[in-house]
């Protein structure tokens, strides 16, 4: 299937999983340590439980509020909005709304980093408190992806695949695939900020 139809076919943990996955694989855009998100995968592996999730959300987001630097760039931009647009109860459709536009905000992210294509042009990823942007095709973020783009595209799908066909269960091995693209992202920062000193 492909990812707009994993999301499209997603449960409400599935939905919060993709939408909590592709947050912390950008994490390292505002400074968050490998365990920051931690919490939140928690409060996934059990039982829902809606005042546990908004509890530990806002403790995130606390911990994520740092002041936005001067000449903040798009995809640090990206990834603060990913972490406010959260929703606080974890409706199903308001998870879907969520995790529809973390998953585009996401891509647009890598696209972004993308060592030969950080400049292009292409359209910007609206998320909820941005409906006045024009969105991002998921068919035209596929189109042409470079091979970090084509790796995030891999590792939405996977989250998605492994919920869907494990529950609970493929929690674990969803969040080992997620710290596998946060490594290659910070990765990606890092060689980012030595090219600019």
């Amino acid at each position: 299937m492909s990812l707009v139809e994993l999301i499209a076919r997603a449960d409400e943990r599935g939905l919060a999983v993709s939408g909590l996955a592709c947050l912390d694989r950008c994490v390292p855009l505002l400074g968050g340590d490998d365990e920051i998100l931690r919490p939140l995968w928690a409060a996934l592996a059990g039982p829902a439980d809606a005042e546990t999730w908004a509890d530990r959300l806002a403790r995130v987001r606390g911990a994520l509020a740092g002041p936005r630097e001067p000449g903040e760039d798009e995809a640090a931009r990206l990834v603060r909005t990913m972490l406010a647009a959260a929703p606080a109860e974890p409706t199903a459709a308001g998870l879907r709304v969520w995790a529809d536009a973390c998953s585009l905000a996401a891509l647009r992210v890598h696209r972004l980093l993308d060592p030969a294509g950080e400049n292009a042009p292409g359209p910007r990823t609206p998320l909820p408190d941005d409906a006045d942007v024009p969105p991002l095709d998921p068919v035209d973020a596929a189109a042409d992806a470079s091979p970090l783009v084509a790796a995030e595209l891999r590792r939405q799908c996977a989250v998605l695949e492994l919920l869907a066909g494990h529950g609970t269960g493929g929690l674990r091995r969803a969040h080992e695939v997620t710290t596998e693209g946060r490594r290659v992202l910070r990765a990606v920062v890092s060689r980012r900020a030595r090219g600019r000193v």
